[in-house]
């Protein structure tokens, strides 16, 4: 018997990058870890920067990083809207531990005229990349 399934379509700024049926998704909303399964009862929340995965229909897993946005969930359909999503195996980890540093460093020599707001997301956004870069790691070494 097959798996039950909802369409999930997530969406950055740049286009579609996933449309297709899934049995199961992982994100982070505003209040907390979300997992949405076919049936969940409908939702509009914000979601915070981090991982999202997804078992699409047959059981492949996928994982994408994104920097926020809002997620939609409806009796038949799932919606992710994302100012950036990108695929974990695309991921530059360099580059996100370059952007961890350096937002650890302005926040360490913050002076008066210094946006902390700034700073903080852009140290979730790398935190959250180095995140999805290990839970990516960690399931390759399997």
């Amino acid at each position: 018997m097959a798996a039950m399934t909802v369409h999930l379509d997530v969406v950055s700024a740049e286009g579609s990058i996933f449309s297709g049926l899934v049995e199961t998704l992982q994100v982070t909303g505003a209040e907390g870890e979300l997992g949405i399964l076919p049936g969940h009862t409908p939702l509009l929340t914000s979601i915070k920067p981090g991982m999202v995965r997804i078992v699409k229909q047959f059981g492949k897993e996928e994982v994408f990083y994104l920097s926020g946005g809002m997620l939609e969930v409806q009796p038949s359909s799932v919606a992710v809207l994302a100012d950036v999503v990108v695929r974990a195996e695309d991921i530059d980890e360099a580059k996100a531990i370059e952007a961890k540093r350096r937002a650890e460093s302005e926040m360490a020599q913050a002076g008066a005229d210094f946006n902390y707001d700034k700073a903080a997301i852009e140290l979730a956004q790398a935190i959250a990349q180095l995140r999805v870069v290990e839970t990516i790691k960690k399931h390759i070494s399997r």
